[in-house]
């Protein structure tokens, strides 16, 4: 399901097709629009739409266009506005230096107003920023945004900035003219984001994708947004759709009852969460701060049995490889995975096991012959290219034992299990050439180098 994260649903001519809208949007699985308001007049016309239609939110705003409206009687009528329990964020606000049609001046003022009812609402910022990159982050900054986030609507930056916006809470919303020629340096910025930290839009009726452009657009073509995200980033379009729907119905703090997902997909991998305990406690593990991963969420309220997980696999043929992987250590498990990794063998399945590799410390004996007959691939957590390096990032119980034992793993890994990598997290300050160089140096095994994103 998409959530199309800007649209104008007040502005002709989708407005004279309010209802055909809204059903050609679901029809397309596009089940949550917001609607973002211009003005005081469009952001309580907006207001009504949400209010007539499940899963259409509004925002209330002066966009930069309209700026010399800017009064305390205006501000006023959208601070009311937004007291309305259907208004998920302040906005359509920022600058556009591109049309100029209010003075810059009068701009950054109502700029910096919009910020302050926003921070006073507790309510996300939708910023509209054209050739104003530098002064719109710059006033963000100063006027501490960051307090309560927001999104760069339209995003027409490049990857540097992308990231500028990522530190101060902001999400990268992406549109369609990401489907146009000329749109390098934006794929370049999805290519280089996480997808925890984009959205999906049309800003509809205006930029429709490919191959509607010079038509009229209309939310139930986000999910053509969503194709070209998907390929950029080389995941499947449900990953874009899941995730970028969670990211909305956070950033815009609208509740959701989710489900805990034992197994979960991502791209054509199926992954396992057996349990949430770990070896280590990692300083840049992402369950500090979230347990979701690509949009699952995976705090388990208990540990899964057996029958449970191969229940919900069903035929593990279906994905390129079952990989035991989510926010613990899959082999403190190691009765339950030789079982479940030894019946999905049985029916053809390609297993791998994710693992910061003290498994043979932490019971007591080699394991991986146990593995041999069932795993067909490893993925081992090295992280680091010393022990001092190892013991400051990935602390654990057993102190100065742990990171002999994780090397003497990996040298023993090859002679059992084909397939052999060690990993790494690109994490600030690393030497990751050393840790290449380490990896490498050990017969068998090969180095992949991973982003905090990336699950495995």
């Amino acid at each position: 399901m998409f959530f199309d994260s800007h649209a104008h649903l007040d502005l002709p001519p989708l407005s004279e097709a309010e209802d055909a809208v809204v059903r050609r949007a679901h029809d397309a699985g596009v089940t949550r629009i917001a609607t973002i308001g211009i003005d005081p007049e469009s952001s309580a016309k907006g207001l009504e739409i949400a209010h007539r239609h499940a899963g259409v939110y509004a925002s209330v705003g002066l966009h930069p266009h309209d700026a010399s409206r800017l009064s305390d009687d205006t501000l006023s009528r959208l601070e009311e506005l937004s007291r309305c329990d259907k208004v998920v964020g302040i906005g359509e606000t920022g600058l556009d230096y591109f049309r100029d049609r209010s003075p810059r001046d009068v701009q950054r003022a109502a700029f910096r107003e919009q910020i302050r009812l926003a921070k006073r609402r507790s309510l996300p910022l939708i910023v509209h920023d054209r050739d104003a990159h530098e002064e719109a982050l710059s006033i963000l900054a100063e006027e501490n945004a960051a307090e309560v986030g927001g999104i760069f609507h339209c995003f027409s930056g490049d990857l540097a900035m992308a990231r500028k916006a990522v530190a101060m809470n902001f999400l990268v919303s992406i549109p369609g003219a990401i489907t146009y020629k000329g749109a390098e340096a934006q794929v370049a910025a999805v290519r280089g984001l996480p997808l925890s930290r984009l959205l999906i839009e049309t800003d509809s009726p205006f930029l429709a994708p490919v191959p509607h452009r010079g038509k009229t657009n209309e939310p139930s073509y986000v999910p053509l947004v969503a194709t070209k995200v998907a390929e950029i980033q080389g995941v499947t379009l449900e990953d874009v759709a899941r995730v970028t729907t969670l990211n909305a119905l956070r950033i815009f703090r609208i509740p959701v009852e989710e489900e805990v997902r034992v197994v979960y997909r991502i791209r054509n991998s199926l992954y396992l969460n057996v349990t949430n305990r770990c070896t280590n406690a990692c300083t840049f593990c992402a369950k500090r701060h979230d347990w979701h991963v690509k949009g699952h969420l995976l705090k388990l309220p208990a540990e899964p049995s057996v029958r449970e997980v191969l229940a919900l696999v069903g035929d593990p043929t279906e994905y390129e490889e079952i990989v035991f992987c989510g926010f613990g250590e899959p082999l403190l498990r190691l009765p339950e995975v030789l079982e479940i990794a030894d019946a999905l063998a049985r029916r053809g399945a390609r297993v791998r096991v994710n693992t910061d590799g003290l498994g043979n410390l932490v019971h007591g004996r080699n394991v991986l012959p146990e593995l041999s007959r069932r795993v067909t691939a490893l993925s081992v957590s090295l992280n680091a290219p010393d022990a001092e390096t190892y013991a400051r990032i990935c602390p654990n119980r057993y102190g100065t034992a742990a990171f002999p034992a994780l090397l003497d793993f990996l040298r023993e890994a090859p002679r059992h299990i084909p397939s052999v990598t060690a990993t790494a997290v690109d994490l600030p300050g690393l030497d990751i050439g050393a840790v290449r160089r380490l990896a490498e140096s050990i017969p068998g095994v090969t180095f992949r180098l991973r982003s905090h994103d990336d699950v495995g």
